[in-house]
């Protein structure tokens, strides 16, 4: 196989896996966001319910925050082994086409750090968010209790 086809399946292959990444995480993300905007927490009766709805699916921003920089690291490791394979096959390289394949390469970290770091940060946000949530299901309760004496 030619080692510039290669080098396209790798790297559309790595991007599309990231874009794919984002695109799940930046949906659970908008998804998690509306409901938890419209959840009423009195209508739970039990804390434990409600912090099970509104954790849902968050393991999977945070797995996309986690894993991005790695699979970015892939594509990253592939595309410096090609380079080396490259100049292994023609000997004396210009330093240029080193280079090239070498930022080449490089991108793809590049890109699963640009993943990763919006993926952290909805997800940290999304976090507090439940926190606050949970907070106003305790603050209803303690009144309700308190109320009633």
């Amino acid at each position: 196989m030619d080692v510039q086809k290669l080098r396209l399946y790798v790297d559309y292959g790595i991007i599309g896996v990231l874009g794919f990444m984002s695109f799940v995480a930046l949906t659970v993300a908008v998804e998690r966001l509306l409901f938890i905007r419209s959840v009423k927490p009195e209508s739970y009766p039990s804390r434990a319910l409600l912090e099970k709805e509104l954790t849902k699916r968050l393991y999977i921003i945070a797995t996309v925050a986690s894993n991005a920089p790695y699979v970015g690291l892939l594509g990253t490791v592939v595309g410096i082994l090609l380079t080396f394979y490259t100049m292994g096959q023609k000997g004396l390289v210009d330093t240029k086409e080193i280079m090239v394949g070498l930022a080449l390469a490089l991108k793809a970290t590049a890109l699963g750090l640009l993943v990763a770091i919006p993926a952290t940060v909805m997800y940290n946000y999304i976090l507090r968010k439940v926190k606050e949530k949970l907070l106003d299901y305790e603050a209803l309760r303690s009144e309700c209790s308190s109320s009633q004496r």
